[in-house]
């Protein structure tokens, strides 16, 4: 079973494609769709909205039902949150980190060869 850091790389690596953005904004838009409505919306092949569709399921930004003879795929919020906590704690640290150095340099005044 993957860790919490295992499906963390599988969100930023199904995000950092442009082109999956894409389809993810495509598909958060509105009602589910297939990958042929898909294709024919975005600049792409089918078998690439297809593709893209994979990587976005293994993250589980997505969800395909199966309908019929089609799939339909429906955009799943919850991993955008786990990536926005780490971002925000990631980010947390970081403000920590630079309110520090500022106070580290505002207490140290100014430099003896600065005019």
């Amino acid at each position: 079973m993957p860790g919490a850091a295992d499906r963390e790389q599988a969100i930023f690596a199904a995000l950092a494609d442009p082109t999956r953005r894409a389809v993810l904004r495509t598909i958060a838009s509105g009602e589910a769709v297939t990958a042929t409505e898909l294709a024919a919306r975005l600049p792409v092949s089918r078998q690439a909205v297809q593709k893209h569709l994979a990587q976005l399921e293994d993250a589980r930004l997505v969800d395909g039902e199966r309908v019929g003879r089609e799939t339909r795929f429906a955009a799943t919020p919850a991993p955008l949150g786990d990536a926005i906590a780490w971002m925000t704690a990631v980010g947390a640290r970081w403000d920590e980190r630079l309110a520090a150095l500022g106070a580290a340099v505002a207490t140290q005044g100014p430099s003896p060869g600065a005019r």
